[in-house]
């Protein structure tokens, strides 16, 4: 993959799985914005702050997995890292265009770890200051969910734990606009979010590009 394309898929990814994460995941940043001190004057500057925690969050998971890039040896392990990497975007799709939620397995394994961090998060509430408002996205940036984890696993079959990073970190980037949206005017947004055909639409192309990412080319040439 290069780096390129992989920072502008991770970012698209973000965006596409927008409608999947405040559609299907409970809606992060309304909750957030609701547990918002409402005598504070400064909600977006808070509803950035967690934003920014959380990204941190992805870029961090996006490191630590992506480590194992060391154990890219031979063309044999790319081609077959990249076919991993495909298949997993095409789950992804057919996740978010709700056609089959077999991703749906990583989320009940993440609760395992979200049960230890989410009464620290609750401690968080109301979001009093940017401070606060980071320590929380840090936070519910492992909050379980089957998009996250999928581009984790697609970022982690980059050459080096840098590129895994910067893939998560643009991923995270991708879903800013709808999440801040979404902490502003929660029920104007999240209706359009979870429109049927919206989320068809996100995952087909999501779809289109696991099949891109995998280089068939190589693939045939490899069985035959």
């Amino acid at each position: 993959m290069t780096e390129p394309l992989s920072a502008l898929t991770a970012l698209l990814l973000g965006l596409l799985g927008s409608a999947h994460c405040l559609g299907m995941c409970g809606g992060i940043s309304s909750a957030v914005a609701m547990g918002i001190d409402r005598k504070n004057q400064q909600p977006v500057l808070l509803l950035l702050g967690f934003n920014v925690g959380r990204i941190a969050s992805y870029t961090l998971a996006g490191a630590l997995l992506g480590s194992i890039g060391w154990l890219i040896r031979s063309p044999e392990v790319a081609l077959f890292l990249r076919c991993f990497a495909g298949v997993i975007l095409i789950l992804m799709g057919l996740y978010v265009a709700q056609i089959w939620k077999a991703l749906a397995y990583l989320e009940k394994q993440g609760n395992l770890l979200w049960r230890h961090i989410q009464p620290l998060s609750r401690q968080l509430l109301p979001v009093r200051n940017p401070l606060q408002a980071v320590a929380l996205g840090a936070l519910w940036g492992w909050l379980p969910c089957g998009l996250i984890y999928s581009t984790l696993i697609w970022s982690a079959t980059a050459s080096d734990w840098q590129t895994s990073a910067l893939l998560m970190a643009c991923f995270g980037l991708g879903t800013i606009p709808a999440m801040l949206a979404t902490g502003l005017l929660a029920s104007q947004v999240q209706s359009l979010l979870k429109n049927r055909k919206a989320q068809t639409i996100a995952g087909l192309l999501i779809i289109l590009f696991g099949l891109y990412t995998i280089p068939w080319r190589g693939l045939v040439s490899g069985l035959t």
